[in-house]
């Protein structure tokens, strides 16, 4: 699942989680949903109003598509699963007469659940959805939907149903041959996908306890996460996020971020966003050089990268570079973020021109 939030509430109030390294290619607005059909198989976007946070269901749209993945086609149960495989959403969502009947109460449940998800109709989803949280698959689904909705009790409990099974997350989405993708915000410029397993669980409950100001349970999270996962880039980045945010002061924090973020290659805009990080861990020790550096190396491609996450870089080496003593490469700096936002943070202030 990948869910996405367009803006964060910082990782303690968002998270943007953005699971696979390349992101996510789908657009999507403010409301409603968008449905898109090419050779991959029909992909239904949601937006969840109010919050930034969408879904993606994916599925398979015709028999070549199929026949491209055997491994997948064995795995599936029946012929009646595989030619379900070739419809809408939501007529696989929509089981005949007949099928009802062999359908134990609580999958129906599951099924009416999903279905109004996909039509957009959240906070009825929910209800659906939280009457069967001992499916892993709907507790994961509702613990979202509740986030989306304030409803932060009711998500931290269908998400500690969700990783009580954790093993079976998925399996219930595959049985109707749906590939769910929820998402958070793990800065305000980046945003991370979230798969359906023991991860997105882990993430999603960080994001409850980040908005209850309930930090220090978050980063053990992280950190437990961090070490199971060492190389997850948005693990390392929603705790690097969270550790300056929380204490920005904080040596030891600073110190973490430092660990984390060795040997990046700046190949995504998470990797800016976590040289960004490194910069602000490196000024805390007094590090300024390599802060600067940091910084340079997360501008050094800008091509795709989120516009907010370049300004940024900009203006924190503008402040390194006042640090250093490099007062013209500083004010260099700031002219170019006023040319571009006049209304960038402080920089019209420390330009004298307001």
């Amino acid at each position: 699942m990948g869910f996405r939030f367009w803006r964060r509430v910082r990782i303690a109030k968002g998270v943007t989680l953005n699971l696979s390294k390349g992101g996510i290619s789908t657009s999507f607005g403010p409301r409603g949903a968008k449905y898109t059909v090419g050779r991959r198989g029909q992909r239904a976007t949601v937006g969840l109003p109010g919050t930034g946070l969408f879904y993606t269901a994916h599925a398979s749209s015709s028999s070549r598509s199929r026949r491209k993945k055997p491994s997948a086609r064995k795995a599936r149960p029946s012929s009646a699963t595989s030619s379900r495989s070739s419809a809408p959403v939501s007529d696989r969502l929509t089981p005949g007469f007949f099928q009802r009947l062999m359908i134990p109460k609580d999958e129906l449940q599951f099924i009416e659940g999903l279905k109004e998800f996909t039509a957009g109709h959240h906070r009825k989803a929910c209800q659906l959805l939280k009457e069967c949280l001992h499916i892993a698959d709907a507790a994961y689904v509702c613990g979202f939907l509740a986030i989306n909705d304030q409803k932060m009790e009711l998500a931290e409990r269908a998400f500690k149903a969700a990783l009580a099974k954790h093993r079976q997350l998925g399996q219930g989405l595959a049985k109707y041959d749906l590939r769910l993708s929820l998402g958070l915000n793990i800065t305000d410029e980046v945003f991370a996908q979230l798969s359906c397993d023991r991860r997105g669980v882990l993430l999603g409950l960080v994001e409850i306890w980040q908005r209850q100001e309930r930090y220090q349970e978050a980063a053990d999270t992280l950190l437990e996460l961090w070490k199971q996962l060492p190389s997850d880039v948005v693990i390392k980045l929603s705790l690097a996020e969270l550790l300056l945010t929380t204490d920005p002061e904080n040596r030891e924090h600073a110190q973490y971020v430092v660990k984390m973020t060795t040997d990046l290659d700046n190949e995504c805009e998470i990797h800016a966003a976590l040289l960004l990080y490194k910069a602000r861990a490196l000024r805390i020790l007094g590090l300024h050089t390599a802060a600067r550096d940091a910084l340079t190396a997360g501008l050094r491609r800008k091509k795709d990268r989120p516009e907010e996450l370049l300004k940024t870089l900009t203006y924190e080496r503008a402040i390194v570079y006042e640090e250093l003593g490099q007062k013209v490469r500083c004010r260099s700096e700031l002219e170019k973020l006023y040319a571009q936002d006049p209304g960038f943070e402080d920089v019209a202030v420390r330009l004298g021109v307001v």
